[in-house]
């Protein structure tokens, strides 16, 4: 039982590194591709490593961005490692040393960044802000999703939750991502564009994250008072394939026995419902949404 119940854990640790290596190639294509060469900075701790790497390039002092990276969140996840989870500080170590070493190797292979400064076009700087917070939202949804950690940033709320289970660490966040704001400004020369490019990438890969954790998995229920539960159901198993759930109620008007039929359904399907729903004359139906849904939802 022990044996079996280690090589479980085994094989899950496999993947989950195997997740952690897919995830940081996704966000690594993001920061190469679309963000490196453009003039702006990440939230967060990979902000102030981006920051120091244009700092330092606008000093004449040549270095890889990928050090920058390392050095800036791997005493962290070190730490994660020592106080707070040995697997997760792991994990988060395989993600970044990952994410940091591929821009290496897309530079290598001789793949091309998409630079607005090459084409000319001030406003394209905003399609790789865009672009950066589409693909690195992604990358940090997988690693949000699967181990509830997706960088520095997150990595530093952990250790402080440890030390102080109290505070709200949904401040640390705001203070890193609100600080990193702040420095660009002076670090790309007092120009407002990289601020609003941060921004707009903050935005952008929050709004992403939030969908691929919640969105993808939403869905609506329905709660329907009818007097023909039976025909009703049957037409929305057949038609929307999806279960129903009986319940008997009295509605407290007139003191009749009435059934409410429960019904979970896809976001496109909702137009289908209704016309389903309008066909049984004297029903009254409301929906709400439903963020995540768990089970055989079919």
């Amino acid at each position: 039982m022990n044996m079996a119940i280690k090589k479980k854990d085994v094989v899950n640790f496999i993947f989950d590194l195997i997740v952690a290596v897919f995830a940081g190639i996704v966000v690594s294509i993001a920061y190469y591709f679309f963000q490196n060469s453009n003039g702006f900075a990440p939230g967060g701790v990979g902000g102030l490593a981006t920051m120091t790497y244009h700092y330092l390039q606008s000093a004449g002092i040549s270095v890889q961005w990928a050090y920058l990276m390392i050095a800036f969140n791997i005493p962290i996840f070190i730490l994660v490692t020592i106080f707070v989870n040995k697997k997760l500080g792991v994990i988060l170590i395989t993600y970044m040393f990952v994410q940091s070493f591929c821009t290496i190797i897309w530079e290598k292979i001789g793949f091309l960044p998409y630079s607005a400064k090459t084409n000319g076009q001030d406003f394209e700087v905003m399609f790789a802000c865009i672009a950066t917070g589409v693909v690195s939202g992604f990358g940090f949804s997988i690693m949000l999703r699967r181990f509830g950690a997706s960088g520095g940033t997150y990595a530093i709320s952990a250790l402080i939750k440890k030390a102080k289970p109290a505070l709200n660490i949904a401040y640390v966040s705001f203070l890193m991502d609100s600080s990193v704001v702040l420095i660009a400004f002076f670090v790309y020369g007092m120009q407002i564009t990289p601020v609003i490019c941060t921004l707009l990438n903050l935005f952008v890969a929050n709004v992403v994250v939030d969908y691929f954790l919640a969105g993808m998995r939403e869905g609506y229920k329905f709660e329907i008072i009818t007097d023909k539960p039976e025909e009703l159901s049957k037409e929305l198993i057949e038609k929307l394939h999806h279960g129903v759930t009986e319940v008997r109620v009295e509605g407290m008007y007139s003191h009749t026995e009435k059934f409410m039929v429960i019904c979970i359904i896809r976001k496109k399907q909702i137009g289908e419902m209704m016309k389903i729903i309008k066909k049984y004359k004297g029903s009254f139906a409301n929906y709400s949404k439903v963020n995540e849904v768990f089970g055989r939802f079919r």
